[in-house]
């Protein structure tokens, strides 16, 4: 290619390039990459300024230039002598000329190139600036005047100079300008304990980045879904919190503190577990501390669930008696119990996955049992003709269908199992899992919001009113419990030796099973 440019104020320039032969196609280029010796295709491609002009007022010396490779090239036939030649000059005081016939092409292949996207292959320099003129340097990146790309080869290496010299002008750096997004891998190139359950492609590198993390987020694995569905439900809890905040007085109202922490928890857990999901192929070491976070989120969410089951959707038979009394603090023993189990069960993963899994289960079916004891009993009444049927109540009962299809769904591995492989990327059970658990979370919170406003007046008149120890001060104990549990677990793993410089370090991915 040859980049000829044209200044009003006639300086010295010098290109050079190699001809095309006859009538030649550039497919790489793109349609309209053609050589072609009709004048008046030339005629239409050069500025409407120097259209028309005769072709005796152009000025050009020809001079001869021996390419990089092969012979001298000979005049194409059919076209001018003169016209094939490797290096044109002009001086100054020449008017601005146009181009000889059969030399102008644009290079840009365009969006819709086979190839990709992008400039050409195989060009050599085309654009060089005379040294005797050092002032015409500062000029070269701010393209103020009109620019032509002709072909030749090896340009590309002199344009990305060119716009190596340019950035600080146009402010376009060409890293921003593309992301290479992160490889992925098939179950047998990655780590025993990145594995999943009948999972066999779609795994991101082991030893990934905080940044290739993010950025997997938004490339096809085995982990976006179930990134997805999480964070997407936050935002969506955060805004029905946002609008509980302005139509309640959470500050002053004792009565709606335990909505306060149940909202915040239901806001918390979804976003925890897809952070998890998102960096918990950065080690091995961050892939079981990422998931003790999560099971931390899990149980004090149940804590959540626990405070506003108690001062809420109590049976009214129930009211006052030991276990209502009770209720909140067992629910926080039910906190330590599940965060504490479910991060053991971690260590057992990969000696006896299926204790583990057995063992992870119990962890997190004890609190839900536990805190839907009261619902069950209050369900049973009503089905029995103690009481009617309410709104809420509807919505209780969609969320068990929802709890046991979450744990149905969390234990039989469906439906991978019966296809390995056809549901790596969209449809495999942790997604399934994911998706029911938010949808039920929301058809719980449906059933907290009617219950409380329901029943309000009711639960003052025989209940007792909410306290800040039983509320917040719960949370609060609980948190810094769970996060000591959390501390204990991980400091084996953070304080593992390293490895001897001497060592030699074998590669993450492709490795044996460890």
């Amino acid at each position: 290619m040859i980049l000829c440019t044209h200044s009003p104020s006639s300086r010295k320039v010098k290109l050079e390039g190699f001809p095309l032969a006859r009538a030649h196609r550039v497919d790489t280029h793109g349609s309209c990459c053609c050589y072609s010796c009709d004048p008046r295709e030339h005629e239409a491609a050069l500025p409407t300024g120097l259209r028309g002009r005769r072709e005796k007022e152009a000025v050009w010396r020809p001079c001869t230039v021996k390419p990089r490779y092969g012979k001298v090239k000979t005049p194409s036939p059919g076209c001018h002598p003169q016209e094939d030649f490797s290096v044109f000059t002009r001086t100054e005081g020449e008017e601005s000329l146009p181009m000889p016939e059969g030399r102008v092409f644009p290079v840009w292949r365009g969006i819709g190139a086979s190839s990709g996207t992008g400039w050409s292959q195989g060009w050599a320099r085309c654009l060089r600036w005379d040294p005797n003129r050092t002032d015409l340097a500062a000029r070269i990146p701010v393209f103020d005047y009109p620019v032509w790309l002709v072909l030749c080869r090896g340009g590309r290496a002199r344009l990305r100079e060119v716009c190596q010299r340019g950035r600080g002008a146009i402010r376009l750096p060409a890293d921003m300008l593309s992301f290479k997004l992160p490889q992925l891998f098939d179950i047998h190139q990655v780590p025993k304990v990145f594995r999943e359950d009948s999972i066999i492609s779609g795994y991101r590198h082991p030893r990934s980045s905080a940044l290739d993390c993010i950025l997997s987020s938004f490339q096809m694995n085995n982990e976006t879904i179930n990134i997805w569905t999480h964070f997407l439900p936050t935002w969506y809890f955060l805004w029905r919190f946002c609008v509980l905040c302005s139509t309640l007085n959470f500050l002053t109202d004792s009565y709606t503190w335990p909505l306060l922490v149940y909202m915040m928890l239901i806001c918390v857990y979804p976003f925890t577990s897809s952070c998890a999901h998102t960096f918990s192929t950065m080690s091995a070491e961050s892939r079981h501390i990422c998931y003790f976070f999560d099971y931390g989120a899990l149980s004090l969410y149940s804590l959540g669930c626990a405070i506003s089951y108690g001062y809420y959707v109590m049976p009214e038979c129930w009211v006052n008696t030991w276990l209502h009394q009770h209720f909140v603090p067992i629910a926080i023993g039910n906190t330590v119990f599940c965060t504490s189990l479910s991060c053991y069960s971690r260590f057992l993963e990969l000696q006896f996955p299926k204790r583990s899994k057995a063992l992870r289960t119990i962890a997190f079916v004890v609190p839900f049992i536990f805190d839907t004891v009261p619902l069950i009993y209050r369900i049973l009444l009503c089905c029995g003709g103690s009481c009617s049927p309410t709104g809420a109540l509807s919505n209780h009962c969609y969320h068990l269908l929802f709890a046991f299809l979450t744990c149905f769904l969390f234990t039989a591995h469906l439906p991978e199992r019966l296809a390995p492989g056809c549901f790596d990327y969209f449809g495999h059970s942790h997604q399934l899992f994911h998706v029911s658990a938010v949808v039920g979370s929301h058809f719980q919170m449906e059933g907290v919001i009617a219950d409380m406003t329901s029943r309000r007046t009711w639960l003052l008149n025989h209940g007792m009113m909410p306290s800040f120890l039983g509320t917040i001060g719960a949370l609060t104990i609980s948190l810094v419990i769970n996060l000591g549990i959390i501390g204990i677990f991980s400091a084996p793993l953070l304080w593992k030796p390293c490895r001897s410089p001497n060592q030699p370090h074998s590669s993450t991915c492709g490795c044996k099973e460890q």
